[in-house]
């Protein structure tokens, strides 16, 4: 297995416009790519370049599972993104060793790339997203 690059760290927040300054002002990066994912209740926009970038995620729904972690815990770290090759077969390995898995088949995510996430109950309290992409 070949080491991971982290992709970005995913940070909720509960409103983008709000937020993207404090984190442009922390980077020295500009936000890019805001756009709606639909299919998972958020607004998304990135910030800074390259492995550890960060993702600004905010709720569009109160059912939203963003809202929720909002409501729960606060604004803060959300999740950490892995680039890998073939999301199925990391899945499929994964499940084999025991994972359980938010994702069961890779879905729609920001950009059109396709994702899964991984439980935090089996990463250490840590929600961990797989992107699959074939280069860095």
């Amino acid at each position: 297995m070949t080491e991971r690059a982290l992709d970005h760290v995913g940070i909720a927040v509960h409103s983008l416009d709000d937020s993207l300054p404090l984190f442009e002002s922390i980077t020295g990066g500009k936000g890019y790519g805001r756009e709606v994912v639909e299919s998972q209740g958020v607004e998304v926009v990135f910030v800074g370049a390259g492995e550890g970038r960060l993702e600004l995620l905010a709720p569009i729904r109160v059912d939203s599972a963003v809202a929720k972690y909002l409501a729960r815990r606060g604004a803060g770290m959300h999740h950490l993104c892995y680039r890998v090759e073939d999301l199925a077969a990391e899945l499929a390995r994964y499940r084999a060793e025991g994972a359980q898995l938010i994702d069961e088949a890779p879905r729609a995510g920001a950009h059109g790339h396709r994702v899964a996430f991984i439980h935090p109950r089996s990463t250490g309290g840590v929600l961990v997203e797989l992107l699959e992409a074939a280069h860095p």
